[in-house]
């Protein structure tokens, strides 16, 4: 058997020049975002309690509590919108498409009885209110010629909508059935988020052109604004009310978020500007924010999220931060087990601890992308698409010099051997180059496609498989290798290879779904039948022992094998990761770490089989 252990969980999705928007849950201190096809549930006090939500069929882009907790509806770019129960498994209530294009905010009336939604209607509407549990209209919502970027639902009866987006325009609607009353036109560039204060008195618009303006919420009056002096020096993308109602966070794209005093004529003056933690680069920037009871939550351009205690403005903030993108290699420190090191290509490195989580970011000085990567106690070694190997010292947290070399052409798979790990082995397309440091020793043209490779732990062989599903194994002598036999027994081509630790065997896999482990003196095949995923093969790792092997797949399954027992009785993890499994590794006997398309990294614990 198997269970979840831990995940951790990946960063809301952001975009350069546009707001995104996280969501509290009402009752709790759980918030939710959207990545990808996913849509994340975090608990603030606890970050790795974390659920997931992977039912959208196209990438998500909000999604919402309802007033009482227990449901959350959530809106992809293709116009749908799902309802669906907070609690176990996840049970769908309903399912509408709502608009014609992409949903960019999304809001629930206090009773829990109406949802509005907005977004971009390619020439149809682009705003639509509507019953919960049937989809009827609940108003005709006319007066907007561009993407509509936000909406609220007035917390109070008599019940309004306010709606603003990329044609300048705040506009009012009464209802219920909603129909238009007015139109502001203060802003001069776009409204990027529009929120009623929690009590229904007044709403707060902001927008690209700094501003934030705060308008009566039952006559939608303009009553004040935000106070220029001590500003945001860029585009706000975000506001959120605090719980009284008496002040709003700001976040913008000038690095910073503001925590606003609101007087009761309707206008702010900063109170405390709060700066984001970073090197100041464009990752930096403000997308999102949200005041979930006692915390203050900014989200930046790079996906951290930072959390303030709305008691005390003045301690420093709690950091949280993970991957964006797919996580595509993983690495287990044999000194120390519980870390664990992932990197995804966009370049970002991350360093967690399990049991506890998000242990800072690797920040190497040439943040290039990362295509292959491996790691050792004191050096990561990466090489990305610019024909470089790249080996990194490592000081704790800290990244020291990097000297780089140029091999010639594109890596396609990188080893250490790990008894000296000086040594490096890279394949190419056409061969494989052994490294000593950052010095190439010999550059070798097999006359076969590579696509994967292998080097022993103590570099005296090597093992290169082809386009044509053949393993070459190879002695190394000095500089030069020799080819030493041809193992035929894939039907596709070979994409991963891996020795066991203690060096009695390997393994490998292909792109036609099998896995076969084999005997390292016998060369005979040691475990057959390995058949059980339906899709390529991308990662295999072992066990310490050399007991256990796992696989990794595109089919979103990792599968366990245990090597003295026939195939058969093999132990599966079904979506294990959302779009595919691409990094594997054992911590210890009995947990495996996984990683892959939905930018998580997940620890799953096995309980030994009788």
């Amino acid at each position: 058997m198997s269970q979840l252990a831990e995940t951790y969980a990946c960063v809301p999705t952001t975009e350069r020049g546009r707001g995104i928007l996280i969501s509290g849950n009402p009752k709790s201190n759980t918030i939710t975002y959207t990545n990808g096809r996913s849509i994340i549930m975090i608990n603030l006090d606890n970050p790795l309690d974390v659920s997931v939500y992977a039912e959208h069929a196209y990438p998500a882009t909000v999604a919402r509590y309802s007033p009482n907790g227990e449901w959350i509806a959530s809106a992809d770019v293709s116009g749908t919108v799902r309802i669906w129960g907070t609690r176990n498994e996840f049970v769908l209530k309903k399912e509408f498409k709502v608009l014609s294009g992409r949903i960019d905010d999304l809001q629930w009336s206090p009773d829990g009885m109406r949802i509005v939604a907005c977004g971009d209607g390619k020439g149809k509407s682009l705003v639509r209110a509507f019953m919960w549990d049937s989809g009827t209209n609940v108003g005709e919502f006319d007066g907007h010629s561009r993407r509509v970027l936000s909406c609220a639902f007035k917390p109070t009866r008599p019940f309004r909508i306010v709606t603003c987006g990329e044609d300048f325009l705040v506009n009012f609607y009464e209802g219920p059935p909603f129909k238009f009353k007015l139109s502001h036109r203060d802003h001069s560039n776009f409204v990027n988020c529009v929120r009623f204060s929690p009590d229904g008195s007044k709403f707060i618009s902001v927008s690209s052109d700094k501003k934030g303006l705060i308008y009566d919420a039952k006559t939608a009056e303009k009553m004040g604004e935000l106070s220029s002096e001590d500003g945001h020096k860029g585009s706000i993308y975000a506001v959120s009310w605090s719980p009284d109602g008496k002040q709003v966070l700001t976040a913008s794209a000038d690095k910073s978020a503001k925590v606003w005093e609101i007087s009761d004529d309707g206008n702010g003056k900063v109170k405390k500007t709060l700066a984001s933690p970073g090197s100041g680069g464009v990752d930096d920037m403000l997308v999102g924010c949200l005041w979930q009871n006692d915390h203050l939550v900014t989200v930046s351009l790079g996906g951290t999220i930072s959390l303030f205690s709305a008691t005390d403005l003045d301690k420093a903030p709690l950091l949280l931060s993970g991957h964006m993108k797919n996580v595509t290699s993983l690495a287990v420190l044999k000194s120390d087990p519980k870390i664990i090191l992932s990197s995804s290509y966009d370049g970002l490195i991350i360093k967690w601890i399990q049991g506890i989580g998000y242990s800072g970011r690797l920040q190497r000085k040439e943040n290039s992308q990362i295509k292959c990567f491996a790691a050792v106690e004191e050096e990561i070694v990466t090489s990305g698409f610019d024909n470089k190997i790249w080996r990194v010292s490592v000081h704790g947290d800290q990244c020291g010099d990097a000297d780089s070399v140029d091999i010639g052409s594109q890596p396609k798979d990188l080893n250490l051997a790990l008894l000296s790990p000086d040594l490096a082995l890279v394949s190419t397309d056409s061969g494989v180059v052994l490294l000593r440091g950052a010095k190439i020793v010999s550059t070798i043209n097999l006359g076969f496609t590579v696509t994967a490779s292998a080097i022993s732990p103590d570099g005296t062989e090597v093992i290169v498989g082809g386009q044509d599903g053949k393993l070459h194994i190879y002695s190394v002598t000095g500089d030069t290798v020799n080819e030493e036999a041809v193992l035929e027994k894939h039907r596709g081509a070979i994409s991963v290879i891996r020795y066991s630790p203690d060096v009695s065997m390997f393994a490998s896999g292909d792109v036609n779904r099998e896995a076969v482990v084999w005997d390292r003196d016998s060369r005979e095949v040691k475990l057959k039948n390995m058949l059980y995923h339906t899709a390529r093969i991308n990662c295999l790792a072992w066990s310490p022992d050399s007991s256990m092997i796992a696989t990794g797949s595109l089919d979103t399954c990792v599968i366990i094998y245990e090597v003295d027992k026939p195939a058969s009785s093999r132990l599966t993890i079904k979506g294990a990761h959302l779009g595919g499994v691409y990094g594997l590794a054992f911590t210890d006997q009995y947990s495996v770490v996984s990683s892959g398309e939905d930018a998580c990294v997940r620890v799953w614990k096995l309980t030994p089989q009788s």
